[in-house]
């Protein structure tokens, strides 16, 4: 019998078309050509199968041989993650590097995990024991105070023959079941397929970011969801990066999905030399970064997301509090529309795919609160903040839109603020969440005081003073009442000490529920009491407000130790404009 090779018959950039391969599956990964280019199979037609290929397919001529690989796109999962850079197949940057230089060629394989490194595993159960999929066997200190427990895979189960403590690298086997099967240090899990949870869980604890406008206006759910869009220099990566720095969060997962080469360079030279304020050890200690910059394939950007996400879900399994941040889902969906492009798909608004709000649901589903499968019970957090780019800062574009109709919350960023140096520049007007009555009850008892009332009174006062600038615009501040002009300056103060925080500064660049507690309410009592003060008589002209603004300001600055009395300071200088008298 005469066996036919495959062969490729077209090529179309990044896109192959090869036969026969009748035994292909739907995304079955395949060597391309001579120099084994990665692909994965997208679309069947009798013998003919469709490859997306993973690398630049400059060269590539028809007639080269196709391989099948028997297998999809998976992430080997184990001891060694943390602290990676991968690229968006799962390939480390640092292992091709140092093996083939700073450019990655064609063809190049490395294990995600490295396969020399040995490590010190103590098992948690005896030979004997009956285990089930999930089930925790022993634990490896990945890193100094982390321990990583060791999982038996899903789908696994059975009596355990033998276990032993010691050291192995993750290809060895440190016990076996009844049957003949291994248990190692690493499992593999495809990346399209989400890892499986005993039970989702509901919202009860909120994803604290350290941001003083997010933990207040606008709080996330831990295994909630948040969409960040905003145009070119807004600072969504900026934001991002605050958020892996003082997030909290057990561990973080950062995907560079298409970005400029030279800020994913910033992200690699920073994060390991920034002190994490958790540990007191560098950040890229808990962090995981995916890489696909916009110079390379798009394919493998698509995937990238699917590789990060697999890999935040393997910790979340493990009983901890996983952030993951993807900077951003625009570069994702183009990617898409450049592969719709090229399989002649019929385009949606834009040109994107038909299918880019299905997609984009699928892969917000993932995040999520969970009670793992197995034994011990643990119970983990996986929270996703996308970062989305729309063209022009238009927010009705695609992919905003797709992100809207799944996202939890919006934190949207407008260019106005960030030239006026608000940071965040969050517009609170246009910004939403749907966690924050959920999460109410939570940060009244963290923080002792009416969380809601104060959350209510601050957006209050920001709607009113939107509309009093607008009239101030046309007949000048002065012509405005003084409740009104009061409104106006002291909406300023809380824009500026309240809402606005500085990275630079070390007491400033991340804000504790108590503080942000005491800002808010020392904001909010400036303008109750001037008002009082007001109604006694009394005039604008005749307050000290500058002396309470200057107050809060100290109180924004004050060290963690100093929050109290700045806070009491603060409040007085607010209670002093209620002393206010009318002009003799």
């Amino acid at each position: 019998m005469t066996v036919t090779t495959p062969r490729v018959v077209r090529a179309s950039g990044s896109l192959v078309e090869a036969r026969p391969l009748p035994q292909a599956a739907l995304y079955e990964l395949v060597r391309v050509g001579e120099r084994g280019l990665l692909g994965e199979v997208v679309r069947l037609s009798d013998d003919l199968a469709t490859v997306q290929v993973y690398e630049e397919t400059v060269g590539l001529k028809v007639g080269e041989p196709v391989t099948l690989a028997g297998e999809t796109l998976a992430v080997t999962l184990g001891p060694g993650l943390l602290g990676s850079v991968l690229d968006g197949v799962g390939r480390p940057l640092a292992a091709l590097a140092a093996a083939h230089g700073d450019f990655i060629g064609p063809g190049l394989v490395a294990p995600t995990l490295d396969r020399a490194r040995r490590w010190k595993f103590s098992a948690s159960i005896a030979p004997g024991r009956t285990v089930a999929p999930g089930d925790v066997i022993g634990v490896v200190q990945e890193r100094e105070g982390f321990e990583h427990r060791v999982m038996v895979p899903p789908g696994v189960s059975g009596v355990v023959e033998a276990i032993a403590s010691g050291e192995y690298d993750v290809t060895q086997a440190v016990g076996r079941i009844a049957g003949g099967v291994e248990l190692r240090l690493a499992q593999a899990w495809p990346v399209r397929i989400p890892r499986p949870a005993a039970a989702r869980l509901p919202a009860e604890r909120p994803f604290l970011t350290g941001q003083r406008i997010f933990d207040l206006l606008f709080p996330v759910a831990e295994g909630g969801t948040v969409a960040v869009p905003g145009g070119f220099g807004t600072g969504k990566t900026v934001i991002e990066q605050s958020l892996a720095k003082y997030a909290d969060a057990d561990v973080i997962v950062y995907i560079g999905c298409g970005e400029r080469g030279n800020e994913m360079a910033e992200v690699l030279h920073e994060f390991p030399r920034l002190a994490d304020p958790r540990t007191g050890r560098t950040l890229a200690d808990r962090t995981v970064l995916v890489v696909n910059t916009s110079n390379m394939p798009v394919a493998a950007r698509e995937a990238s997301v699917f590789v990060g996400v697999t890999i935040a879900e393997y910790y979340r399994d493990m009983g901890y509090r996983v952030a993951l941040m993807a900077d951003s889902l625009s570069r994702w969906a183009e990617a898409l529309r450049e592969m719709g492009a090229r399989l002649q798909e019929m385009p949606g608004e834009e040109g994107y795919p038909t299918t880019l709000g299905n997609r984009l649901g699928k892969f917000y589903e993932r995040a999520g609160r969970v009670r793992a499968i197995g034994l011990p019970e643990r119970t983990g957090a996986l929270t996703i903040i996308n970062a989305v780019s729309p063209h022009g800062g238009d927010f009705s574009e695609p992919v905003t839109q797709a992100s809207l109709r799944v996202a939890g919350a919006l934190w949207a960023l407008d260019p106005g603020l960030a030239h006026q140096r608000q940071f965040p520049a969050v517009d609170w007007n246009a910004s939403y969440s749907l966690y924050a009555d959920t999460l109410a009850p939570w940060f009244a008892s963290a923080s002792g005081a009416a969380w809601d009332d104060l959350r209510r009174g601050v957006l209050k006062l920001l709607a009113e003073e939107r509309e009093l600038r607008e009239i101030a615009g046309l007949v000048g501040p002065e012509a405005l009442q003084d409740a009104d002009r009061l409104r106006l300056e002291v909406a300023r103060a809380i824009r500026e000490n309240v809402l606005g925080q500085s990275a630079f500064d070390p007491n400033d660049a991340a804000s504790s529920i108590d503080k942000t507690r005491r800002l808010a309410e020392a904001g909010l009592e400036c303008l109750r009491a001037g008002l009082a003060a007001l109604q006694s008589g009394g005039s604008f002209e005749q307050m000290d407000l500058p002396a309470a603004v200057r107050a809060l300001a100290d109180l924004r600055r004050a060290a963690p130790d100093q929050v109290r009395a700045a806070a009491e300071n603060a409040l007085a200088a607010s209670r002093t404009l209620a002393s206010a008298s009318a002009a003799p």
